[in-house]
This record gives structure tokens, sequence and C-alpha cells, in this order.
């Protein structure tokens, strides 16, 4: 079971905030580092100083880690032509030696989109195929040899396909709750299906969908990772899991229901639970950026309980 690490900067932090996480991500012996992609603030947090944006930080992540794998839960579609998207994303690869995953998923969040003019189309997941399609189909070209594309939303003529990323294939994540188009796209496109804060039972459900979706296209459903994003929040007793909670606005019978809360063993036999029914990596939502004790105690007592 891989334990990685998941930010959500647009609540509020620095790009030295962020290297610190990814620093201590790495330190700790975690997988990698992974943060969101949204330009707005969620909820009552005054989001300060502002967004980062989750590229530009993943670029200067990747000069400053050696080791762990670093990318996006999701960037959104609806922030970046696809054909630009790719470019950006096989530079980042190549700054990091190759340490380096794409998250895509539709973007959702219109408040975001009307914030920073941003324009937030009907036809999102339409698009998101489409996109799909043109940054791997990007990659996958041989040098030396063009990439066309004729879309409904999209379309490239005679590119040259470069940059290349240093990985011979940059994994791509797929995600979501959608009962038919979501599993067919990954089945399709995914080399990793992640549900996002999800019941076991749902992401049993889920995990089914996309292998027998993989299935229908031709691969074989072990072909992809099946992952899970939930919110973290681990104490060493009943007092430090009311502090860690309360520094987050949420409540401990909450989070403990639908997230990986409480003692280090309790968390431990939540996370067997969802590696029953098929989940072999977790995405740790660590939502204060600043405990980094945090971090140590899951590294000490749950991770190690995990190898």
């Amino acid at each position: 079971m891989d334990l990685r690490i998941f930010t959500e900067p647009q609540q509020g932090a620095t790009y030295d905030t962020l290297l610190g996480v990814a620093k201590a991500t790495e330190d700790l012996g975690f997988d990698a580092f992974f943060r969101s992609d949204h330009y707005l603030r969620m909820g009552s947090v005054d989001g300060l100083p502002g967004p980062t944006d989750a590229w530009i930080t993943l670029a200067g992540l990747a000069r400053e880690t050696k080791r762990i794998r670093l990318g996006t839960l999701m960037t959104a579609g609806t922030f970046r032509l696809p054909g630009v998207l790719a470019i950006q994303v096989a530079q980042v690869d190549q700054m990091s030696g190759g340490r380096v995953e794409l998250g895509l998923g539709a973007g959702w969040f219109e408040e975001e989109h009307k914030a920073y003019g941003i324009p937030f189309p009907k036809e999102k997941f339409a698009r998101l195929e489409e996109q799909l399609a043109i940054v791997t189909g990007l990659w996958a070209t041989e040098a030396g040899k063009t990439f066309s594309y004729e879309g409904t939303y999209y379309q490239l003529a005679d590119s040259p396909a470069l940059p290349k990323p240093a990985q011979t294939k940059v994994p791509v994540l797929v995600g979501g709750h959608g009962a038919s188009r979501t599993p067919r796209l990954a089945g399709q496109y995914a080399d990793e299906f992640n549900m996002p804060f999800a019941s076991v039972e749902d992401s049993e459900r889920q995990f089914n969908r996309v292998r027998a979706a993989a299935e229908q296209a031709g691969r074989r459903g072990d072909d992809l990772v099946y992952s899970n994003a939930l919110v973290v929040c681990v104490g060493k007793d009943d007092a430090e899991v009311a502090r860690r909670a309360a520094a987050i606005g949420r409540k401990v019978d909450e989070l403990k229901a639908n997230g990986l809360a409480g003692s280090p063993a309790e968390v431990v036999d939540k996370i067997g639970r969802y590696q029953a029914v098929g989940s072999q990596r977790i995405y740790l939502q660590v939502l204060d950026l600043d405990d980094l004790d945090h971090l140590e105690l899951i590294s000490s007592q749950v991770q190690t309980q995990l190898s």
C-alpha cells in the first residue's frame, strides 16, 4: 500500500509552505507529493495569501526534490488547452528526471472560473475525452512524426508532438464517481483510477466498473492502479486527534466516518478495509500544511505498519 501526500493549497499556502511539505514528504519516506488544481478557496477559510498554480509549483518542486513522484489530483481541463498542457507536463517531467504523473479531470468549480475570467463550458466531459486523447496522443507520437486530431472542440494539424517527457510514458490518472462515462474514460486512457472521498463500499463498486470498462477496451483490469483520496487526521491520543480536527474546522466523528481519522491503529485498520476491496494506493489529504509533526506521526506509526 503506497501512501501519498495530497495538498489543497487554494485553502491558503505559499510556495515555500508547499516546498516544506514536499521535502518532509520525501524525508519521511512517502511515495509522492500531489496537489489540487484550484484558483479559489473553498469554505470559510480566507485562502491567504492567494492561489498558487499547480504546474508552476510542480516545476519548482521538480528541481528541489530528488525521489518523490509529483502530480495533480486533478488538473482542471477547463484551465488549459490540451496541447499546451502536454508541453507543460512533459517539461516538468524532464525537470524532475521522470517523476511526474498527470491527473486530469473535467473541472467543476464554477465560482473560480468566474473569479478569474476562465470560460466554464457546458460540455466539460466531452472536452475531457478529447483532451485525454490529445495529450496521450502527442506523447505517444514517435519523434520525427507528426500528430493531427480533428475533434468537436479541439483540432491539431501536423503537430511535431514535442517536447517528449523523460519517462517513456507519463502515468495518467482519471477519477470520479460517475457510473458510466468515468469508468469508460479510465478504462481507455488511465494508468490509475482514483476514487475521491468515498466509502469502502462505493469504492469497491466503482473499481469493479472500471475493471469491466478496461476489459471492454481490450485491456486487463489489472493494467490499472486503483487508489483512493481521503482526508487524514491522526493523533497519538484522543486529545491530539481533537486538536488536529479543530485546526481544520472538522468534527472528529465526521472525519472518522468519511476519512482516515483517529489513532494510528484505527487508521491502519481502515486502510486495510480499502485494501481488501482493491485499493493499492491512498492519497492522504493533509489540510493543515503547517503541522509537519502530523506527517512524522503518520510516517512512523501508520506507514511502517503498511510496508
